[in-house]
């Protein structure tokens, strides 16, 4: 009976073990009645994980890292990859905790300190970033990043000395780079040397004018020394290079309000808030300027917000109060009134204003007890009444400034830590290129401004036939799948290899063929790119006629090429993209007459730098769609590649007019340049 069990036991680890296996798909291998871990099957679940790090498959990339730490425990790689879709998933804490895994594995990796620095900045521990920072630059000491961010994190750490030393060397090491110099400006103002810090500004602004921080200094001058028209000049260049700030515009409505442009200013409020919804000084301003212009239930609105956030801010307190008055609201009014002169007994405003809407509301003899304080009250001395003030500091509590705006106490840039980890992970590089290609994918996000569908009949007559799971839709912009989804597509490539695997000795016919795409589908959405691209090849080696297999061939080889832009070699690239644009060409071949394949094979010849060939695909794709936005974009960043500027900002504004608005901060940057050449 023993013997019985132990046997029956061990079948069934062994089928736990066949199931995994199958799951895994070839990732362990069996010898000798051993499960053994592979090696080049762990590098290609890294590869895999890498993939889906890319495309902002998170929960993925971390299930395929896992493996690999199940499999190979003492590699520090898949912590540090792990580490990093921790990072954008926003766990900072577990993020450092793979970080420090890595670092125990591998203690000379510059990458791994960065990236632990960052997480211990998001947890606001400083001072134990620094460390990572300085470790980062034994190791290379001319990585400018890690420079920049020690600085940062010496200046929240109050360490301006420290901070301005280290400034000194950044200086030394790069003389023509304009951001050492405007940070050397925010440690002299901290250091209270306003002089010092307005030539750093000015030179600064010598070696880039393109440097918004700088000007958004240098309008702080400017409005300390009441140039208000200067001021908002400078604002408006800083507001146009970094476009979503939120504290530019709090500062430009206040220059504007010193002009007395008060449309201006609120218009600068509303822009702030749109930003950063609960920018406290963007409401309280707001409600003033709302107040001055008679828009009264609008600024009760801002002052409603502001006491929600500071229940005990009298100011705004008496504020809403005068507006309640005007609306109305007598005993809200009445309310507000009474509780700040409370906590301010001699506030003589306060009791004129609560007689006179005692009167309104019939209480004569409230409204006298009130005049008669005021009576004798010596408001009316021989020296007069203090001009009132226009503005004043956030912390002042100055109930007689009840009307002025509010600016921040001191002058605070935002620090912005340089990483590789901001954004997304495919927008690490900034160059000038075009949107998305379109792909084959079951998961899309929604857009409110570009709404375009392209349309390719094969694909919606095989949807109408129900030929895959879920609809299958045409999209420049995928969504990341959740762990739910990626189950379900592992468990549906092991039915289908059980299939597929029935019909191997069998010729294919359309039944086959569906179970290859549908199983290329399922590889593709779990970033398993290398077996998408096997069955499809296998699908044209069995039928050279079918579009959609050299689609998404294509779609995966241009898939795997993104991942690896910045590690292959230049020659490797250009073969890859050149495969792809064979397959692309094969499937408009077969279907001449879609768009969207003109337009992917011209963002694949922008990759060669081929932009004259570029031009002519986003012309073709524009022939057949003239409301195709992405293809007007394309061209014009190939147009704009190949030195034929004006045409390029020509095509960006049209991509522009049919909703892809990213084609404005381009033209506004290229429209600049083209003005500059003589």
């Amino acid at each position: 009976m023993k013997v019985k069990r132990l046997y029956l036991l061990v079948a069934m680890l062994l089928g736990m073990f066949n199931l995994h296996l199958k799951e895994m798909n070839g990732q362990w291998q069996v010898v000798n009645g051993q499960c053994l871990r592979a090696q080049i099957n762990t590098d290609r679940v890294l590869l895999m994980g890498r993939n889906a790090l890319y495309y902002e498959d998170y929960v993925l990339a971390i299930q395929r890292f896992n493996m690999v730490i199940t499999a190979k425990p003492w590699l520090g790689e898949p912590y540090f990859y792990r580490a990093v879709a921790k990072y954008y998933l926003e766990d900072y804490q577990g993020a450092e905790i793979d970080c420090n895994n890595a670092l125990e594995r591998n203690p000379y990796a510059l990458n791994h300190y960065v990236l632990r620095a960052l997480c211990r900045i998001n947890q606001d521990r400083y001072a134990l970033a620094e460390e990572d920072y300085r470790k980062a630059l034994s190791i290379n000491p001319l990585d400018h990043g890690s420079w920049h961010n020690l600085v940062l994190c010496q200046i929240e750490l109050k360490e301006y000395e420290k901070a301005d030393s280290a400034l000194d060397v950044m200086i030394r090491h790069w003389p023509k780079e304009s951001q050492q110099y405007t940070l050397k400006s925010q440690v002299s103002l901290l250091r209270t040397d306003t002089v010092q810090a307005e030539k750093w500004t000015d030179r600064a602004l010598e070696l880039d004018e393109y440097d918004g921080r700088a000007w958004s200094l240098k309008a702080m001058f400017q409005a300390n020394r009441k140039k208000y028209d200067d001021a908002e000049a400078s604002l408006d260049k800083a507001i146009t290079q970094m476009p979503r700030t939120a504290g530019l515009y709090v500062n430009r409505a206040l220059t504007r309000y010193n002009r007395d442009d008060l449309r201006g200013a609120m218009s600068d409020y509303n822009a702030c808030l749109d930003l950063e919804p609960n920018n406290y000084l963007a409401h309280y301003n707001r409600g003033l300027l709302r107040a001055q212009v008679g828009e009264d239930n609008l600024a009760i609105e801002d002052f409603n917000y502001v006491l929600q956030l500071e229940p005990d801010n009298t100011i705004a307190l008496y504020n809403r109060a005068l507006l309640l008055d005007n609306v109305g609201d007598y005993d809200g009014a009445i309310r507000d009134i009474s509780a700040v002169i409370k906590d301010y007994p001699e506030f003589w405003d306060g009791y004129r204003q609560r007689a006179a809407i005692k009167r309104k509301i019939g209480d004569t003899a409230g409204a006298e007890r009130d005049e008669f304080k005021v009576l004798q009250a010596r408001l009316d001395a021989a020296a007069g009444k203090k001009r009132p003030v226009r503005t004043r500091k956030k912390s002042e509590r100055n109930i007689e400034n009840y009307a002025a705006l509010v600016e921040e106490d001191t002058h605070e840039e935002e620090n912005e830590y340089v990483s590789d980890y901001r954004g997304k992970v495919q927008n690490r590089q900034t160059e000038l290129r075009p949107e998305p290609i379109y792909s084959l994918t079951y998961y899309r996000r929604t857009s409110e401004t570009n709404t375009y569908a392209p349309y390719c009949p094969q694909i919606e007559e095989l949807n109408n036939q129900r030929v895959f799971p879920s609809q299958l839709y045409l999209t420049n912009n995928e969504a990341p799948l959740t762990a739910k989804q990626t189950e379900a597509h592992q468990a549906s490539i092991t039915a289908l290899t059980e299939q597929i695997e029935e019909f191997e000795q069998k010729t294919l016919d359309m039944a086959d063929r569906n179970l290859l795409l549908n199983r290329a589908l399922d590889y593709y959405h779990i970033r398993d790119f290398e077996n998408a691209i096997w069955d499809m090849t296998h699908l044209i080696q069995m039928n050279g006629s079918d579009p959609l297999a050299y689609m998404l061939r294509a779609q995966c080889r241009f898939a795997q090429l993104e991942v690896r832009r910045t590690t292959a070699s230049a020659s490797d690239l250009r073969l890859g993209y050149l495969m792809v644009v064979q397959d692309y060409s094969k499937a408009f071949d077969l279907m001449p007459d879609v768009p969207f394949l003109h337009y992917n094979i011209g963002c694949v010849q922008v990759q060669l730098a081929d932009y004259m060939a570029a031009q002519k695909s986003f012309s073709r794709a524009i022939e057949l769609d003239p409301h195709f936005p992405s293809a007007y974009y394309g061209r014009g960043v190939a147009r704009i590649l190949g030195g034929q500027t004006e045409q390029g900002i020509s095509d960006l504004s049209q991509a522009g007019e049919l909703g892809l608005y990213t084609a404005y901060s381009l033209i506004k940057k290229y429209s600049k340049q083209l003005s500059k050449k003589p």
